[in-house]
């Protein structure tokens, strides 16, 4: 997949795993993407989520499902589950595995997103060969309520010291919000209680995927 069409597909990127949500996991994923998510990365992990040929049969039904929608399915800190339900890609934490040590293991059958709060991290991801970054927490959140928001700031930052990857903004992401990280500079958000826990999860989807436009059209007229 070349650059522009990477970063159209990552512009509105939807995680969740059962332990975020009340809903149905294939109903969530349908509303979802008819609300304008363009990926989806399958994150079932921590207390509550569902462990072992569970895990595995879930991800391989969400998977088929990303396939029919038409859309990337990624899944999160697993790489023997993301080449098990042939995965478009495997996202990687800053605290987890090495972006090197994955790249090395899926050779170029798997995109590699890598987690980075700073400008240091993006540059030494896209030395080891990852094909986009996820940067943040920009805003506060709950689920990574220790980490300090690296702030809008960092998209600059980035892209002056030479990162042109795909850089999609996460932490704290909603509807009101989402244009922020778009203006200056990153290609999309993601976001996980924003939709999961939503009363209407197509139509939370749809505002934050026109907030992304919105940042869009902003950023490209300077």
């Amino acid at each position: 997949m070349k650059g522009g069409e990477l970063r159209d597909a990552l512009s509105v990127y939807f995680l969740f795993g059962t332990q975020d949500t009340s809903w149905p996991p294939e109903a969530l994923l349908e509303a979802a993407v008819r609300g304008g998510v363009t990926a989806y990365q399958f994150r079932e992990k921590g207390p509550g989520a569902l462990e072992g040929e569970d895990r595995l049969r879930l991800a391989r039904k969400l998977r088929g499902l990303a396939r029919r929608l038409g859309i990337l399915f990624f899944v999160d800190d697993d790489v023997d589950l993301a080449l098990a339900v042939e995965a478009d890609g495997v996202h990687v934490g800053e605290e987890d595995l090495s972006v090197a040590e994955v790249r090395q293991r899926v050779g170029g059958k798997l995109l590699v997103g890598a987690s980075c709060a700073t400008v240091v991290c993006a540059l030494r991801a896209r030395e080891a060969g990852a094909d986009y970054l996820g940067v943040g927490p920009v805003f506060p959140t709950p689920i990574k309520a220790e980490k300090r928001p690296v702030g809008l700031e960092i998209f600059g930052e980035m892209r002056r010291a030479g990162v042109e990857l795909p850089l999609v903004a996460i932490g704290g992401i909603d509807a009101n919000n989402a244009h922020l990280p778009v203006q200056a500079g990153a290609d999309g958000v993601a976001f996980i209680r924003a939709v999961a826990r939503a009363r209407d999860p197509e139509g939370a989807a749809r505002a934050i995927a026109e907030a992304v436009r919105r940042g869009r059209a902003k950023f490209t007229q300077g």
